[in-house]
């Protein structure tokens, strides 16, 4: 290693162990930094939501102009960014975009047969990239929410996103930074866990940093898989079956499949 990395690189893990969030105008990888100057192969901007950004997105939309731009940029780029949801952080790309879908992969070391969920902006762009078999009020009652629904893929997805199964996972998250974000790039976002994902931040583009998350969201998402008509199949628990299975089964009268009985 250089010796004129190492100040930033001291830096670099204090700042991973102490678990600091970052303001976008003290640490941007790719600004004018002293330290960063001088290890300028590291490209990531760690941009941070303030803790009042939790609110309606309206009310912030000047804070976060900044960082979403930014973020809407990396991704139609085709770049891969660390983003936070309602559940868990995760790591997103544009779907329809061939490479940033091969980026993921190879990010994360993950085997290719293993397929990530679409990430969109609003209940009704559900329709444009899945083929739905159950009641609009169903989505409603679920979405949006912790929870991934499973449905038949549309031709209109990208045939390199999971080409290896005809379903796909499908997310509204109840993250009004992250809908905003679908909104604006106008496309669904392939999307997936980013578990201890500080060891990615060389190979990302954007980290938005929205502080921590719930230790009962770690759980992830609950991912139901509802394309067979008037059944579902429970495919992770995750942090939100109970409330799920009541929709389901108590208000829609939905029966369990019976592979997972």
């Amino acid at each position: 290693m250089k010796a004129c990395c190492l100040p930033f690189m001291v830096l670099f893990s204090f700042i991973r162990t102490a678990g600091i969030r970052l303001n976008i105008y003290s640490f941007t990888l790719n600004r004018p930094f002293r330290s960063v100057g001088m290890c300028k192969e590291l490209k990531t901007r760690v941009l941070r939501l303030s803790a009042q950004s939790s609110g309606d997105p309206t009310s912030q939309q000047q804070e976060w102009t900044e960082i979403l731009s930014a973020t809407v940029k990396a991704l139609k780029a085709g770049q891969v960014v660390a983003v936070p949801t309602d559940t868990i952080y995760g790591l997103a790309c544009v779907a329809q975009h061939s490479a940033a879908v091969r980026r993921v992969y190879d990010i994360k070391g993950r085997h290719g047969d293993k397929p990530l969920a679409i990430c969109v902006g609003e209940i009704q762009d559900i329709y444009r990239f899945c083929k739905v078999s159950v009641k609009e009020e169903l989505l409603r009652d679920l979405l949006p929410g912790p929870v991934t629904l499973v449905l038949e893929r549309s031709s209109t997805l990208n045939g390199d996103l999971n080409p290896f199964t005809k379903l796909i996972g499908v997310r509204v998250p109840d993250h009004p930074f992250m809908r905003r974000l679908c909104q604006m790039c106008g496309e669904p976002l392939a999307l997936t866990s980013a578990n201890e994902f500080e060891d990615l931040w060389p190979s990302l583009a954007v980290v938005v940093d929205g502080g921590p998350i719930g230790d009962k969201s770690r759980l992830g998402s609950t991912v139901v898989d509802l394309s067979v008509c008037s059944r579902y199949r429970i495919i992770r628990t995750g942090c939100a079956l109970s409330a799920t299975v009541q929709v389901l089964e108590g208000k829609y009268g939905l029966l369990e499949d019976p592979v997972n009985q």
